[in-house]
């Protein structure tokens, strides 16, 4: 019945599955004929002759296959035989697409695989249209072309979909028809063949019907949701589908399989490696939370092993799974679980054997300036990543401006291999990373290779810089690429890695020309993909981006920040002898890195390796004196959070880095002359512009201050230096930039960025013209390529993710434009031009940005990009340069009232620094107050401050502010800001209107005119004596009347204020209503009037501080909702990556804005957690009558319950007692918090009468210990602690070390305690002993609020 072949397959594979010695080999199932058959057990399959032999997947049984994957194969087949669809489900890795490339292999069929990702559409699944020949015409995708040509069609990341485009394959599925776009019909074979039979080939073409093969399949591919993010199963989806899951095999398996693939790899190095990954994925350990450990990456480690025999278990382990970066808590858990494996972490400092090696590669004859200065940590990192790189693709993860980059360019020139800088964005598509749409000079348009693919082919190393930016979505369109070398494109063309396209080149006999016309192209073996990221951050709305399948894609490597001394050799190379000065930045650098306090350690990111090295070349061509005007540039102190800037202040100050308190308005000399430009000590020579018209031309007025800030400047560009200018709105940073520019008579490029700025904006810009896709250029790309000087304004108002691009242009002078060409450093002898577009010596750019944080809530440009750039912080001028300026401005303003107006603008700033008002007032506002003033010498200044201070009169709490600073310059003795008294001021000046105008009729002859016995008042008419506007007659305002004659009509104008007086029998009304309306209340939440007014003692004291809290939390929260563009839409604004889609008639062409909604099986978003602790011992009741310590808690309570009313949803929080009786005494829990004034009543009610009764002592620490440690277990985003105490610590013994120890003793937990009572100086002295930033006095119960607003703007991220 069988063939003898077909019965010794089935023989051996019967053998195989009755646990007989397993021996099946891919060259034994190769070379079919027509009408063979194979077997799996007892289910026996028909083998045919495929048509296009190119598509059977080729080297996936070349080993031994398992029992595990047997059985699997044989359910595929016997589902194959019953025709029925599949889907394999299973953890991250290759596994899934594996075991589906080996079942069609095994049974010689072609295949149709597409790499599903939130990008996918319709048309990439059924037809897209192309033009050809300046025709529309439809071509069919991988699931029509499967289902005409009887191939299986592979679909991979179902759960990665968006949920609207799969459905369309439901029919297909169900019934296998189909309905194309270009008039089409698939039908079932059966259905067909009936037809055919009954009417013929000729009618069923008019009838555009087209018979889907009997042998199409599906396959799908897909994780399991909700375990794994993504969307789940569409129901109708899933029931066409049968399910089966592929999770990892055997031990016993595992073990025998690397050792086929690893021979000669340490076979108990391989037991503990094993022993350790299966332990890892134990339900046990999954139930701590931690990402799947990749175990398919165990065949790269084997190998790597093999190659590497010294390496440690420990150090295989923790380059496939490097939980340290990813993990916050458990760590000496997870280490624990390793060490009964015997597989131990190595201790600090140990270096690996292959520095000597490394260092001989690297001692090559320097060419040109070397930039690389190697040590001996990055020589063994290089190792590493060198017996890396032999076996497979790694992601290098390090903070930013460690290295990375300049360490994977030396992998590179070690390796011999060209590196391709591809910066990835979070807005980039599948489709960007593999094939861009374009147009042929004739209209047609055609798919051009990325250059990722272009890497590929090459064999160059491609590196993927921000892979911690991505949407990891878009990245499963690497999955096949990385794991299997194999890569289908949208052309329909196809990649292989070397193996397989020798064989295939092997067994089809075809030569290199007929295999590429054929689609069939080689991925280079020399072709490596390098991915860069950061650590991943526990503040990023993504949450973490080292997911398990990011995890199964690379072997990873860690690159640390380099050690002092290693920075220093590094420095010392390059620019000489460092200095005592450069010795503190050096020193502050690692007391940032390794200090306790997490505040503090995130600035030190802005005393990068990178910053470092800039501010050590500026030290080595300038003389720098003041390092703290240093240190306050590159942290940008200035804008800190109040409490961060304490802590650095405070730390800087130990390192006696002090301000420098030399007047800083002495004059700098600022001139052109003979061609040079000098600013104070720099000078340059003025350059010598081709295009005059971009060179700005504008009025400025010298100050000192700015002077000594455009010397910087001047600085920076000799030094070849970006600049990035940070400060408030109005302070003159577009002005001071535009002199500067103008004096050195640079040309510029100027571009705003906003909100909906994208990377086309940036970059090149495509549009269509005569039907061609043309890419302009951008500003960017224009000043790069002529020298000029691009301007990018309001920075921090575009998407960090898009102004992301920049790093690399910045950082190694390389940038890949959207229409496929390069920008370089320069152009290396011996290459290709054409596409290559290089960096003009003079260009630089000059970024301009608001400050980061309240109020202004843009993105963080300076904390995402600052240490790419020479930072410089724009402030408001001090008095006398804010006063120097202003006359300039108002030669003939008095100067009292130019002293005045700084000294209250003045005071507002200070106040908006403290967070007192929320508006930063700047010298813009001062500036356009003295022009008015200049215009109109005689204007009264109350009604010009007026112009800026309008905008805050609907804020009671900012009105009352502003009074008061305004009275106490004199501007009067009373608020002038009072509708009251601005009615008053209007009514006792009365205007008229005049309006001169030509009637059009000649003058007669001058008259009286008639008296209106009534003397009503007349416009016009000729006739009337007394009118105005008229001719002839006695009047005012008219022409031609005898005399002027004023009849006492006035013109008035009502005030606003005057129009809102209401009488007095209105006011009662609605006074009365008011009443009752407060007595329902009431008596509807069960309060006495003596209950309300008790309250409202405690309330109303808190009132304008709780309003101030609460737009704080607002305006956090707003930014926080933000709208998010979303693509593939049918209406909206047209996408500029979708021109060509739309050319063709595609629909989903557009997008829009909407608000984002969190991601389906996505990490939940955690709520704030807020505790406060609250003093109720008997001290203060006992002190009460002293300092009132007692009633400032209680109003400090009544502010945060009103204050996080509303809230509920983003921060919980609860309010916890202690005193002698307890240290912890529960007032307010999470679960029950108070929702009206009576609730909120009884709580501080309770909390007075335990103080009055409670017995004596103290448990401040032990509450605070308590507290601390409850928050740190609990489940949150961020959590906040804040103890209330009367500083009576030393009564009770307790030292104020002890209770630093406690604020600090959980690294996930923001502590403060906040002394609201003390005896003598007692709060002073533990203030001081108390960790910086992290202790307050509150000497009134208004400073409170003010205390509390820098704790939330420091700490919560809502």
């Amino acid at each position: 019945m069988y063939n003898n072949g077909a019965n010794r397959r089935m023989q051996h594979l019967f053998r195989i599955l009755n646990n007989a010695t397993p021996s099946i080999i891919c060259n034994n199932l190769r070379n079919y004929v027509s009408k063979d058959t194979v077997a799996i057990g007892n289910i026996i399959k028909e083998v045919t002759e495929a048509k296009r032999p190119e598509y059977v997947p080729k080297c996936y049984n070349k080993n031994e296959l398992s029992q595990s994957t047997l059985h699997h194969l044989r359910w595929m087949m016997q589902k194959d035989l019953l025709g029925q669809d599949i889907f394999l489900l299973g953890p991250p890795g290759p596994r899934k697409r594996v075991l589906a490339m080996q079942y069609l292999e095994l049974t010689n069929q072609e295949h149709e695989y597409v790499a599903l990702s939130r990008d996918t559409t319709e048309s990439d699944l059924k037809q897209r249209r192309e033009i050809v020949a300046g025709t529309a015409k439809y071509f069919d995708q991988s699931a029509v072309k499967a289902a005409t040509e009887g191939r299986i069609l592979i679909l991979e990341g179902i759960e990665k979909a968006e949920r609207n485009v799969l459905p369309v394959l439901n029919n297909l599925l169900e019934n296998r028809e189909m309905h194309l776009e270009d008039g089409r019909l698939l039908i079932p074979a059966s259905r067909y063949d009936r037809l055919l039979d009954e009417y013929g080939e000729e009618e069923l073409l008019k009838w555009n019907l087209v018979r889907v093969n009997e042998n199409f399949r599906v396959i799908a591919l897909g994780l399991p949701v909700p375990r794994y993010r993504g969307n789940p199963l569409d129901p109708p989806l899933r029931s066409r589908f049968q399910a089966r899951d592929v999770n990892i095999n055997s031990y016993q398996e595992w073990y025998k399989h690397l050792q086929q693939i690893a021979p000669n790899a340490p076979g108990d190095k391989l037991d503990r490696i094993l022993s350790c990954a299966f332990a890892l994925l134990t339900k046990e350990s999954l139930a701590l939370g931690l990402p799947d450990f990749p175990i398919y990456n165990l065949e790269i480690a084997a190998k790597i092993l093999e190659q590497n025999p010294s390496l440690t278990p420990y150090e295989i382990i923790y380059r496939l799974y490097p939980y340290k970066t990813f993990m916050k808590d458990g760590v000496n858990h997870l280490e624990n679980l390793l060490q009964k494996f015997d597989v131990i972490p190595p201790k600090d400092g140990l270096l690996s054997n292959m520095t000597n090696k490394i260092s001989a590669l690297l001692k090559t004859p320097p060419k040109e300036k070397q930039d690389y200065i190697e040590t001996n940590y990055q020589n063994v990192l290089l190792n590493e990543m060198l017996s890396t790189a032999s076996v497979a693709d790694f992601c290098l993860v390090g903070a930013s401006g460690c290295g990375k980059t300049m360490l994977v360019n030396k992998l590179g020139e070690i390796l011999g291999k060209q590196t391709e800088n591809i910066v990835l964005y979070q807005d980039m598509t599948s489709r960007d990373l593999i094939q861009q749409r374009t147009t042929l000079d004739n209209g047609d348009t055609v798919w051009t290779f990325s250059p990722l693919i272009n890497a590929a082919l090459e064999g160059k190393i491609a590196v993927l810089d921000g892979i911690n930016r991505i949407h990891p979505s878009t990245l499963s369109v690497l999955h096949r690429l990385v794991h299997d070398r194999e890569l289908q494109l949208h052309d329909g063309k196809r990649l292989m890695g070397s193996a397989q396209y020798n064989a295939l080149q092997k067994e089809m006999g075809l030569s290199r020309m007929e295999l590429t016309e054929r689609g069939i192209l080689e991925i280079s073996p020399d072709f490596r993909m390098v991915a860069i990221g950061e650590p991943p951050s526990a503040q990023s709305v993504t949450g973490n981006w080292m997911s398990p399948e990011v995890l199964s894609l690379f072997v990873f490597h860690e690159m640390r920040m380099l050690s002092k001394q290693e920075e220093m050799n590094i420095i010392t190379s390059l620019h000489g002898p460092m200095s005592k000065n450069l010795h503190k930045i050096i020193d502050l650098a690692h007391i940032l890195r390794n200090h306790p306090d997490a505040t503090l350690r995130n600035l030190a990111g802005h005393l990068s390796t990178r910053q470092l090295l800039r501010i050590s070349n500026r030290m080595k061509h300038f003389k720098i004196d003041n390092i703290y005007e240093t240190m306050q540039e590159t942290f940008m102190m200035q804008f800190l959070p109040s409490l961060t800037r304490q802590a650095l202040e405070k730390t800087i100050a130990k390192l006696n880095i002090v301000p420098d308190l030399t007047d800083r308005n002495k004059m700098v000399k600022c001139e052109v002359k003979d061609g040079v430009l000098t600013i104070g000590k720099s000078s340059c020579a003025v350059y010598k512009a081709s295009n005059q018209s971009k060179v700005p031309n504008i009025l400025f007025h010298d100050v000192p201050q700015h002077i000594k800030l455009m010397e910087k400047i001047l600085q920076d560009f000799e030094l070849g230096q970006h600049l990035l200018l940070v400060g408030n709105q109005g302070v003159g940073k577009n002005k001071i930039v535009d002199r500067f520019l103008q004096l050195l008579n640079r040309p510029r490029e100027y571009i705003q960025l906003h909100r909906d700025t994208t990377v086309q904006t940036l970059t090149t810009q495509p549009t269509v013209k005569d039907g061609l896709l043309v890419h302009e250029d951008s500003p960017l790309v224009r000043a790069i390529k002529h020298g000029l000087v691009l301007v990018i304004d309001e920075a921090d108002k575009a998407p960090t993710h898009v102004t992301c691009i920049l790093k690399t242009l910045v950082e190694s002078g390389q940038m890949i434009l959207s229409d496929g060409r390069r920008i370089v450093h320069q152009i290396k002898q011996g290459l290709d031009a054409t596409d290559l577009v290089p960096i003009h010596p003079d260009f630089r750019i000059i970024v301009l940005a608001n400050r980061p944080g309240f109020p202004f809530l843009g993105n963080d440009f300076f904390g995402a990009l600052g240490d790419l750039f020479s930072c410089h912080a724009v402030e408001n001028p001090s008095p006398d340069s804010e006063i120097n300026l202003l006359k300039q401005y108002g030669p003939n303003v008095p100067d009292n009232v130019i002293r005045k107006l700084v000294d209250v603008f003045g005071d507002l700033r200070a106040m908006a620094d403290q967070g007192l008002v929320n508006y930063p007032y700047s010298t813009r506002e001062v500036v356009n107050i003295i022009k008015h003033l200049e215009k109109f010498p005689n204007a009264d200044i109350e009604d010009v401050i007026f112009n800026i201070f309008d905008f805050d009169k609907y804020n009671p709490e900012i009105v009352d502010t502003l009074g008061e600073i305004l009275v106490k310059h004199g501007f009067s003795d009373k608020d002038i800001l009072t509708s009251e008294y601005i009615g008053a001021k209007m009514a006792r000046e009365n205007l008229q209107i005049t309006v001169k105008s030509k009637s059009g009729k000649d003058v007669s002859a001058p008259k009286h005119g008639k008296e209106d016995p009534n003397n009503d008042p007349h416009v016009g008419g000729n006739t009337w004596a007394g009118g105005t506007g008229g001719r002839d007659t006695a009047g005012l305002g008219g022409k031609g009347g005898p005399y002027r004659l004023d009849k006492g009509h006035k013109v008035h104008q009502l005030s606003d204020e005057e129009k809102s007086t209401v009488p007095e029998h209105v006011q009662r009304a609605a006074r009365e209503m008011g009443r009752k309306a407060f007595e329902e209340k009431l008596k509807e939440i069960g309060m006495s009037g003596y209950d309300a007014s008790v309250y409202s003692q405690f309330s109303n004291a808190v009132h304008k501080e709780v309003q101030s809290l609460k737009v704080i939390l607002g305006n956090l929260q707003a930014k926080n909702k933000e709208r998010h563009w979303t693509r593939h839409q049918t209406s909206g604004e047209l996408d500029d990556v979708k021109l060509i889609d739309g050319l063709l008639g595609e629909k989903t062409i557009f997008r829009r804005r909407a608000e984002q909604e969190p991601e389906l099986g996505a990490p939940q978003i955690k709520p704030k957690l807020f505790r406060v602790v609250v003093d109720v011992s008997g001290s203060m009741y006992r002190f009460n009558g002293y300092d009132g310590r007692l009633d400032k808690e209680l109003e400090a309570v009544v502010l945060m319950m009103e204050a996080l009313e509303g809230f509920e949803d983003k921060i919980k929080y609860d309010i916890i007692g202690h005193s002698g009786d307890s240290p912890n005494i529960s007032f307010v829990r999470r679960e029950k918090i108070p929702k009206n004034n009576k609730e909120r009543l009884e709580v501080i009610r309770t909390m007075h009468a335990h103080s009055q009764f409670c017995w004596t002592g103290d448990h401040t620490l032990e509450a605070t210990e308590m507290a601390v440690t409850n928050l740190a277990e609990d489940e949150c985003d961020e959590a906040i602690l804040v103890v209330l105490s009367d500083a009576n610590l030393q009564r009770y013994g307790i030292p104020p070390s002890q209770l630093a120890a406690a604020l600090t003793a959980k690294p996930n937990v923001s502590a403060y305690v906040v002394f609201i009572g003390s005896l003598g100086d007692q709060a002073e002295r533990i203030t001081q002993k108390m960790p910086a930033g992290r202790a307050f006095i509150c000497s009134d119960t208004s400073e409170l609020p003010h205390i509390l607003k820098q704790i939330f703007t420091s700490s919560v991220n809502i």
